[in-house]
């Protein structure tokens, strides 16, 4: 095992370079690369066949969880050491375990022969707020569905909806689409059901939707639902019945909702 170096300052440029992929989109898609934070999400990372480009752990970190970290720090090349002040820098919570790790981005880019025809997937478009992409990820996993198609919106790697994900992110079939009318329509003639979730008591109601087949089904941003050219591009538009005097629910709850029924 190469030896771990020591970082005290909080002006470092792999500090530097850190805090900037937690905090940026735009920093992450320029780099490939993303930032995990949590004891739990950079070991899942690495048994999801990850290689971290570097390791930061404060002192009081390698006491605590010395035996969950010999896999982490043996894996990557790059370790370091850091102050407290470091890692309340870098850290996303109020109480941070002092356990981070740098990793590549993963090719999500979706070509139409990687989705199977007869399997089930939950499409997300334009998500603004990443606990809801997240939470939707962990249940998508949870339930068994074959994938998770994003479009739009925060990206997968961002902090708080990886983190949301609990690791699904990592783990799940996750395909980033940057058309998604024009997938959904290709994903149609490939027999394959398409269907909109929209807030519409003349739509089908999620129970009856058709499971003989592969389905997608897509639920919208949280404000503005689906966009008309993806309603249009699905072969139907389904609806949650609802109670009361709630219009819709939150973009996450509708998804989870809609995948149960999909696996029901």
């Amino acid at each position: 095992m190469t030896e771990i170096s020591i970082i005290t300052s909080k002006s470092n440029d792999k500090i530097k370079q850190a805090a900037k992929l937690c905090a940026d989109s735009a920093s992450r898609k320029k780099q490939g690369l993303f930032f995990l934070e949590g004891l739990r999400l950079c070991c899942d990372a690495v048994y999801s066949g990850l290689v971290p480009e570097s390791v930061f752990v404060t002192r009081n970190a390698l006491k605590k969880y010395s035996r969950e970290l010999d896999i982490l720090l043996e894996k990557t090349e790059n370790k370091y050491i850091i102050t407290e002040d470091i890692a309340e820098k870098l850290s996303d919570t109020k109480n941070p375990q002092g356990v981070f790790c740098i990793c590549k981005i993963l090719d999500k880019r979706c070509k139409i022969d990687k989705i199977d025809y007869n399997g089930k997937y939950i499409a997300m478009e334009n998500i603004q707020t990443p606990v809801n992409l997240g939470a939707a990820a962990r249940t998508a996993e949870a339930l068994g569905l074959d994938g998770l198609i994003v479009s739009g919106g925060c990206d997968i790697y961002n902090p708080k909806a990886l983190r949301a994900s609990m690791g699904s992110l990592i783990r799940l079939n996750v395909y980033d689409i940057s058309d998604l009318a024009a997938f959904l329509k290709k994903c149609g003639e490939n027999s394959v059901k398409t269907y909109a979730a929209v807030p519409d008591r003349n739509a089908l109601p999620v129970t009856l939707m058709d499971k003989s087949h592969g389905i997608i089904c897509v639920v919208g941003n949280e404000g503005n639902g689906l966009s008309e050219g993806v309603i249009s591009a699905c072969g139907e538009r389904i609806t949650i019945p609802m109670k009361g005097r709630a219009e819709s629910l939150n973009a996450a709850a509708a998804a989870s909702v809609v995948m149960w029924e999909m696996v029901r």
